[in-house]
């Protein structure tokens, strides 16, 4: 459904630190820097990517919205969540951990980024 997911970032660098520790934690590469100045993100057929808003005003995060990654286990995720921590990230919602829902199991760990977009990662318990 979807073929990317982008976020806005005033503060390019401080973003590039913060994604290239949470995804270097699930095993993806560091972010490459486009002619634009956009980073660019590639890993197991998703593309994430960090502009400057192209019209020139300030980025803001969705309130309401949130955007999820993938984690192969609790532990994954709980290093996904250090590595944020420590490179900028704010932490967010309830502590780390396995939640009951209606739909089942679930790990979440949720962090706000440098620019204050909200994201989590996730791994569904069999």
């Amino acid at each position: 459904m979807f073929s990317h997911v982008m976020l806005g970032a005033d503060d390019i660098d401080a973003s590039k630190k913060f994604y290239d520790a949470c995804f270097a934690a699930l095993g993806g590469p560091e972010g490459r820097v486009d002619p634009k100045g956009r980073v660019l993100y590639m890993h197991k057929g998703g593309i994430f990517l960090i502009s400057e808003p192209i019209d020139g005003g300030r980025a803001c995060g969705a309130n309401g919205g949130t955007i999820g990654f993938a984690v192969d286990s609790p532990e994954q995720g709980d290093a996904w969540h250090k590595a944020g921590l420590e490179n900028g990230g704010t932490a967010i919602e309830d502590p780390p951990g396995i939640r009951e829902s209606e739909i089942g199991n679930m790990y979440l760990a949720y962090l706000r980024d440098p620019a204050g977009n909200k994201v989590c990662v996730l791994k569904r318990m069999g």
